[in-house]
């Protein structure tokens, strides 16, 4: 998010009432959940269904780990720092520091940060139980209550004048308000979803009100104009705010974010992503998204679906994630781009919410392969195991490394995704239709499917291990399909056991498989999933290429050559990316015409991820997940020889 072109950029009160309040049925941020809240159903067929995030228990992995730090990084919060621009904004005395970084007093874009901060309390009370995260947020909705009141505005609230809205429909010079917005709408909206705060939904309800009257009398020029600066993800909560109050005016006003220039080209199925900044343009593909799912119509389904498979298939690195330098680029041409600003965090953030989508439309194992090979690969590996701080960017350049936001200075916009991204990995783990139960990804887990009497506990040590063991704790014994997903990846084929009886398997790669039977508390499954390694070339240039366990990005260890004592944790993303790059770093793979698995062999000192790599050149080097490298220097993508 570039702040220097406007349209491109890139002790809390205790409130003993609210413990025991609400009975959480939210279910996700994403299609056909909710439901016990919303006013108007899904008309799209959806398929399957994701869980309740309270329904999802997490056992101990790298993704728990992740998520305590993330819990201990929300709580940290002091929430009178987070409201001081929005109290000075309104004339209400306030004594706090202020933040810095993008939450400065003097940055436009101050007070997105809240409203991530208001999602991710949200999730992580779904995702825990934790009465502590809702309370935490209960009071962030009061006081913001006290600013929206006092501002006055027919339903404004955000931490700068109303006029930034207004240079922006003038087409004037500005940071994206609309984003800002947006993020404080969804994080009310989150409030009352997951935690059932009430008044959050009427403040949301009353910003959606003064957008509609704001926005009532333009002309399509004029919002034409207003659309070329960062809007987020504006027309997505809109359409949530009509599905869950049934209102025209949230439809109506949620199709004014709809920017012609840049999505009509998508309905007709013409690539012009490139030179365009990226995390601009993925949420209005959400919106899009929801707005099929809303109102069934053909063209909107056709641009999120368009785009999905074209991030994918042509402007998408190994890690999962994309864009240059915040912007996407030429399809297939990521040689060109393997630089120190690639792979923007929001953009995967993003785009996990999108495959979100696509998935509950059909049921598709490949968006579940792209879910996890970002998961495991970019979102992951993008927090510090040390701080639990963030990264902005993941860069691709050979001799790179991994630079984290601070506590008091930072707050990019990364990090405001940071804030959900480590609180909701329970999200996509388990899926459901009438009958079905979907097991997606092989993360440590339970599932308490309380409509059917059902739970079901995952262990698993993958992907240091190739297999999963599912139990089932509770069944109703009556009949279902508990479907196993075989990735595309998994070329090595497969074993599954019931109760120890090896079972027939019939699916290929790239499928579920379905086990039907009537289960029996104490049933046991168990899947075997080899794992191999693997070069996976650019499509530009077949000579460069990552090395692949699995699902899982090898990453090259280059050790700290050159690192400050502060690195690698920043102030500014850019901070650290003017360090000199030490000389002969090692980011050849002389192959020889030997076969990848005689020049990579494991390390048996170390994890059962980690190998010991000797090219026909007899250098030598570490390979380890890239989502385990923190604090060196590293290679992805190498020249093959």
């Amino acid at each position: 998010m570039n702040p220097s072109i406007k349209h491109l950029p890139s002790a809390f009160v205790v409130c003993l009432i609210c413990l025991f309040g609400g009975n959480l049925q939210a279910q996700s941020h994403y299609p056909g959940q909710h439901q016990d809240k919303m006013v108007v159903s899904d008309k799209a067929n959806l398929k399957v269904q994701a869980f309740d995030l309270k329904a999802v228990k997490l056992l101990e992995s790298p993704f728990l780990e992740n998520q305590k730090r993330e819990e201990k990084w929300l709580l940290s919060l002091d929430n009178n720092r987070l409201l001081h621009t929005f109290r000075l904004n309104a004339g209400i005395p306030s004594k706090a520091k202020s933040l810095g970084g993008w939450e400065a007093p003097d940055v436009e874009l101050r007070g997105h940060s809240t409203g991530h901060v208001l999602s991710g309390l949200a999730l992580m009370y779904a995702s825990t139980g934790k009465v502590i995260f809702k309370l935490k947020g209960d009071s962030l909705v009061t006081e913001l209550k006290k600013v929206q009141d006092a501002l006055d505005q027919r339903g404004y609230l955000g931490a700068f004048p109303q006029y930034f809205v207004n240079r922006a429909i003038n087409d004037g010079h500005v940071w994206a308000p609309w984003y800002t917005l947006h993020k404080i709408m969804a994080g009310l909206l989150d409030m009352y979803l997951y935690a059932d705060n009430r008044m959050a939904f009427d403040m949301a309800k009353k910003m959606g009100d003064w957008t509609n009257l704001k926005l009532a009398g333009l002309s399509q020029s004029q919002l034409d104009k207003m659309l070329k600066t960062e809007f987020g993800g504006m027309s997505e909560v809109l359409y949530n705010l009509y599905a869950l109050t049934g209102e025209i005016k949230y439809l109506k006003t949620a199709e004014m974010f709809y920017h012609r220039e840049q999505l009509d080209p998508l309905a007709d199925q013409k690539d012009v992503l490139k030179a365009h900044h990226a995390n601009t343009y993925i949420p209005k593909i959400i919106g899009d998204a929801r707005a099929y799912e809303l109102q069934a119509t053909e063209k909107e389904h056709t641009i999120a679906d368009f785009f999905w498979n074209t991030v994918i298939g042509h402007h998408t690195y190994a890690t999962g994630g994309n864009s240059d330098n915040e912007f996407f680029f030429a399809p297939d041409s990521l040689c060109r781009h393997l630089s120190l600003r690639t792979t923007e965090t929001c953009n995967t953030y993003n785009m996990l919410k999108l495959t979100r989508h696509l998935f509950s439309w059909t049921a598709d194992v490949k968006y579940v392969d792209y879910y996890e090979q970002a998961l495991y690969n970019h979102i992951l590996g993008s927090q510090d195991p040390e701080t639990g701080m963030v990264c902005y960017f993941m860069p691709m350049k050979s001799g790179s490394f991994k630079v984290y936001s601070n506590p008091d200075n930072s707050f990019w916009c990364c990090v405001g995704t940071g804030f959900e991204n480590h609180a909701k990995y329970g999200e996509a783990i388990y899926y459901h239709n009438e009958s079905n139960l979907y097991a997606n990804l092989f993360i440590p887990s339970e599932i308490s499917w309380k409509e059917k009497g059902i739970q079901v506990r995952q262990e698993t040590r993958f992907p240091e291990s190739e297999s999963s063991r599912f139990t089932i704790l509770a069944t109703k014994g009556e009949k279902f399909s508990l479907l196993l997903r075989y990735p595309s990846w998994a070329i090595s084929g497969v074993t599954v056991k019931i109760n120890g009886r090896v079972q027939p398997v019939k699916t290929l790669p790239g499928n579920f498989i379905p086990l039907e039977r009537k289960w029996q508390k104490g049933d046991v499954v168990e899947l075997s999933l080899p794992m191999s390694l693997r070069l996976v070339p650019t499509k530009d240039d077949p000579k460069i290429a990552v090395i692949a366990y699995g699902p899982i990005l090898l990453a090259g260890e280059l050790g700290k050559e050159g690192l400050k004592e502060n690195a690698p944790y920043a102030d500014d993303q850019d901070d650290l990316n003017q360090l000199a790059m030490p000389e002969n770093l090692k980011t050849i793979l002389n192959i020889g015409g030997k076969k990848l698995t005689e020049l990579i062999k494991p390390a048996n000192d170390k994890s059962p991820l980690a190998f010991k790599m000797e090219d026909a050149s007899k250098e030598k080097v570490t390979l380890i997940p890239y989502y385990q490298i923190h604090g060196e220097r590293y290679v992805v993508y190498w020249k093959l020889k």
